[in-house]
């Protein structure tokens, strides 16, 4: 599984600093790291809509300081869960969205969040969380190890977000680019194999920017949570958000998004073709 080939899809302007997607029928849905909505993007007629995810006179370009980080996206029973970073004390929110009603609920993860830093011995300076997967009785987090602890891995959370009946912590080694180990930045779960995407940023903060050096690809396989694929697939862009769009015998084909940490009001969406051969 070599080859791949990478295009830009979509050019969106009203959008900056994306960080996690979501596609069905037609409709991307797009989380922005420093923003207050979640964006829905409607591919026929190139149409964009905002989707307020709290009361707010400004719900874009948030200040660093005091933006909510939604840094993993994730669809559960017809709802999509943003979830904060967790990288600082006002990062641990989720909004969850209705996508029949678009009604949102918010919740305060801070009490999981600590218990996940327990369970897996990771420091405050250290978590960041920037995937996340639902499935019927449990939740999947990606722990992005581009602190100076290097602590990249999956987090399993048995039972409901609020009180969780176990959480299990697997640490994963992933991959170089160059002199710098990549870190996690998304993932999904498409049949019975979690798919990543991670970046090689040439920082030891969960909270400033650093060099982007490029990003891969890479497969999880969902009972050991060991990598048994990876390939890199630029080595200049900063890839954040991954979502299913479809899949052939021969070829399987994501939507992937680009955070370019600026203040920018545009963002690509770019389609990632693998070969399955």
């Amino acid at each position: 599984m070599k080859r791949f080939s990478l295009e830009l899809l979509y050019h969106i302007v009203g959008i900056g600093s994306a960080s996690g997607l979501f596609y069905r029928d037609g409709s991307v849905f797009i989380a922005s790291d420093n923003a207050g909505c979640l964006y829905e993007f409607h591919a026929d007629d190139a149409s964009l809509a905002k989707i307020p995810l709290f009361d707010s006179d400004v719900l874009e370009n948030i200040p660093k300081k005091i933006k909510p980080d939604f840094e993993a996206l994730a669809e559960r029973d017809g709802k999509l869960y943003l979830f904060g970073s967790g990288s600082t004390k006002n990062r641990t929110n989720v909004s969850i969205v209705d996508l029949s009603t678009k009604k949102v609920e918010r919740r305060d993860l801070a009490g999981l969040y600590d218990k996940m830093r327990t369970a897996s011995k990771i420091d405050a300076d250290n978590f960041n969380l920037e995937g996340a997967i639902g499935v019927e009785n449990a939740w999947f987090f990606f722990q992005r190890g581009n602190g100076n602890g290097g602590n990249n891995g999956v987090f399993k959370v048995i039972g409901s977000l609020e009180s969780p009946d176990k959480i299990k912590y697997f640490p994963v080694a992933l991959p170089k680019i160059k002199h710098v180990m990549t870190s996690f930045t998304d993932a999904i779960l498409v049949g019975d194999a979690i798919w990543f995407l991670a970046t090689a940023e040439d920082t030891q903060s969960t909270y400033d920017d650093g060099e982007v050096l490029g990003s891969i690809i890479g497969k999880i396989d969902y009972e050991t949570m060991k990598i048994v694929y990876s390939e890199k697939i630029t080595d200049r862009q900063k890839f954040e958000g991954l979502t299913f769009f479809s899949r052939s015998d021969s070829e399987i084909v994501f939507l992937l998004c680009e955070d370019n940490d600026t203040d920018g009001m545009e963002s690509g969406i770019f389609k990632l073709t693998l070969s399955l051969d």
